[in-house]
């Protein structure tokens, strides 16, 4: 999938870094992420989160805010002001280029920003914070044996996940004015509340809070075991697929194409010659239009994939798709599946497990890459389950094909 880098102009005038992830074909959704506090738009669950999404239809735009990364300026300048204003400039800038956010997502203090955030970005239609605190303030926590020393000198360097940071008593005197409970209760948007009960940097009590401060539409999903910093890439993929299928409810075009969205009738496939070359043929699968030709070898125009390409792509994506169902139901690491797949004849004598002992057989070698921190264990299981996708079983079993004329 690729990755679109960037900057664009943030609130204090600066060039903030930015990454737009998309997804291989035209994005469903648009959606905005927000990252925590002192962290960056590379960070595990930030990469992790917008990509998995990206994977499943909807991108992503993350940015570093301003001091931080990339970005230009200077952190002890910002405020969580200016990182909401720096949120809408985003939105702003996604707009101009491509499509405003209908999708905001906010991780820790970036949660409580998009919360503040999104009642300045029109467009946007669901709201989803992970491991948010309730009150910005929280995060002078993080530093509360400087608190004094800030106020008194103004300006101080703390130390924050090993790195040096300079917080200046404008930050505290900004967060404190902050009524983050105010902009829930009034958000006017789909929202979701996600967070661990183990979480022991930002309490469960806070997600409590945004909860009950918020109207309806609202859910709550426990990220169960999971880190305050979602390290752990199984719990970054159940984020991502929690709030696509949540979205699906309250913006349409992020509805990703799962089993209980299908039509209770299969959707028909009409395949008609063009007449544009020998073997060129329009294909129609609901709202999709393909092309399938032969190769120039062949006598084809090569102006799509042929008959037996086709047949290839379907168990390769079949045989992808299962994996992943699997790999999430079962919460594994699972990165990225990769098949590769090649059709040939073979003589049925050089196939001794074959029950034909004559004449040319069809032969379909399928190659498929794995990748993810994955024992040997679950790299075995995921090869068996490769053999019980739909189509492979179709393939292997007796089908039976009626053909009728039509008028």
């Amino acid at each position: 999938m690729p990755t679109e880098r960037f900057q664009f102009t943030g609130e204090g005038g600066h060039q903030l870094a930015a990454a737009l992830e998309l997804p291989d074909g035209e994005p469903a959704a648009f959606a905005l992420f927000a990252h925590c506090f002192t962290c960056g738009k590379d960070t595990l669950a930030a990469k992790r989160i917008s990509v998995a999404l990206a994977a499943r239809g909807i991108a992503v735009l993350r940015f570093d805010f301003t001091g931080l990364g990339s970005s230009e300026g200077d952190f002890a300048n910002s405020t969580f002001s200016s990182n909401v204003a720096d949120l809408v400039r985003a939105a702003d800038h996604l707009r101009d280029i491509r499509k405003a956010p209908s999708i905001l997502i906010g991780h820790s203090l970036g949660g409580a920003a998009i919360l503040a955030a999104a009642g300045q970005i029109p467009e946007a239609r669901a709201v989803a914070t992970i491991a948010a605190p309730s009150d910005p303030a929280h995060v002078t926590g993080l530093f509360r044996e400087h608190l004094d020393d800030i106020r008194a000198q103004g300006e101080v360097e703390v130390s924050l996940a090993g790195r040096p940071f300079r917080i200046k008593r404008e930050f505290l005197d900004d967060i404190a004015e902050q009524a983050l409970m105010k902009d829930a209760t009034g958000l006017h948007k789909a929202l979701l509340v996600m967070h661990s009960p183990v979480d022991d940097t930002v309490g469960i009590d806070n997600a409590t809070k945004i909860f009950v401060a918020a109207r309806h539409p609202k859910s709550f999903v426990s990220l169960d075991h999971a880190d305050h910093l979602l390290t752990k890439p199984a719990d970054a993929l159940y984020a991502a697929d929690v709030i696509v299928a949540w979205a699906s409810r309250y913006v349409d075009a992020a509805k990703p194409a799962k089993a209980m969205d299908l039509p209770e009738e299969p959707r028909k496939v009409v395949v008609q010659e063009t007449r544009k070359s020998k073997f060129n043929q329009a294909i129609t699968v609901g709202p999709h239009h393909l092309v399938a030709d032969e190769p120039l070898a062949a006598g084809g125009a090569d102006a799509g994939p042929g008959p037996y390409d086709f047949l290839l792509a379907g168990l390769g994506a079949c045989t992808s798709m299962t994996m992943r169902l699997y790999a999430d139901r079962k919460s594994l690491p699972l990165d990225r599946v990769t098949v590769t797949l090649k059709h040939s004849k073979i003589y049925a004598k050089d196939c001794a497990e074959c029950e034909t002992r004559e004449g040319m057989l069809d032969q379909i070698e399928r190659d498929i890459a794995i990748d993810g921190a994955l024992d040997a264990e679950q790299r075995k299981k995921l090869m068996e389950i490769a053999d019980k996708c739909p189509v492979h079983r179709t393939l292997t079993s007796e089908i039976r094909i009626v053909t009728k004329a039509v008028e």
